[in-house]
């Protein structure tokens, strides 16, 4: 018999004794012979040489490192709160001023001291505020004056430009101590950029081309920077309101 044969059957002869012993208890030596030392469960080794954790414990883990996570986005937020957050003023300083009106809310001064043509011209039409800087309306009025007619300035000021635009002559004058321009077409300027002129001083002719009305007419404007209003509103209201001047013949007096 071979001595794998005889290995093979010890160890079953073994096995047997110890299933006796088992089944027959009083001989404690036996029985610890039989059972051998207690056996210890190894935690196998992960792909990376790290002993493996129990699934519990990683969920544990992973719910640490999540709380984590969401305090410091609470910190961070918090302290970016608080840099973004104005101080409040000291008792001592004083309130700041309020801020300037709006374009629009400005009033405009009634600043004119005669009509742009004629002492009282019809007016063919009126201002048409657009709702929206690039929409339709009529971003000034038009006032009926033949061609060659005068053209003057309705206040004092500096022109600012005199020449075409599109082909047609435009004047612009800035009005003195106010924000205000005035803007006449089509008109052949009399005048260069720069000139200061006064109330009532010719500043052109009207073009007998170039305008947009049916009839003869000026293009009369008034603007703000971008905002365009109402040029009837420079004129105070007893020249708004004044009609022509009549002759009226005089009793009483001597022919020379």
């Amino acid at each position: 018999m071979c001595v794998r044969d005889r290995k093979a059957l010890t160890s079953m002869a073994t096995r047997a004794r110890c299933r006796g012993v088992r089944s027959r208890p009083g001989d404690p030596d036996r029985q610890k012979k039989c059972t051998g030392p207690a056996r210890h469960r190894v935690t196998p080794l992960s792909t990376t040489g790290e002993r493996s954790t129990a699934p519990g414990h990683d969920r544990a883990r992973s719910g640490r490192v999540s709380a984590m996570r969401r305090l410091h986005s609470a910190l961070l937020l918090l302290l970016v709160a608080l840099f973004l957050t104005p101080l409040p003023p000291a008792a001592g300083d004083p309130a700041p001023p309020p801020p300037p009106p709006a374009p629009s809310a400005a009033p405009v001064p009634a600043v004119a001291g005669a009509w742009p043509v004629g002492l009282r011209p019809p007016v063919l039409r009126a201002f048409e505020p657009p709702p929206t800087a690039y929409a339709r309306g009529h971003r000034g009025v038009d006032l009926a004056a033949p061609a060659g007619t005068p053209v003057r300035a309705v206040a004092a000021g500096r022109v600012s430009f005199a020449g075409r635009v599109a082909g047609k002559g435009v004047v612009s004058i800035d009005l003195t101590g106010t924000d205000l321009r005035t803007t006449y077409e089509p008109v052949r300027a009399t005048v260069r950029k720069g000139a200061e002129v006064t109330p009532g001083e010719v500043v052109g002719t009207v073009e007998p081309t170039g305008s947009h009305c049916t009839a003869m007419c000026v293009h009369w404007g008034l603007r703000r920077g971008d905002l365009y209003l109402d040029p009837l509103s420079l004129l105070p209201p007893w020249l708004l309101r004044r009609a022509p001047s009549r002759l009226l013949p005089v009793l009483g007096v001597p022919l020379p």
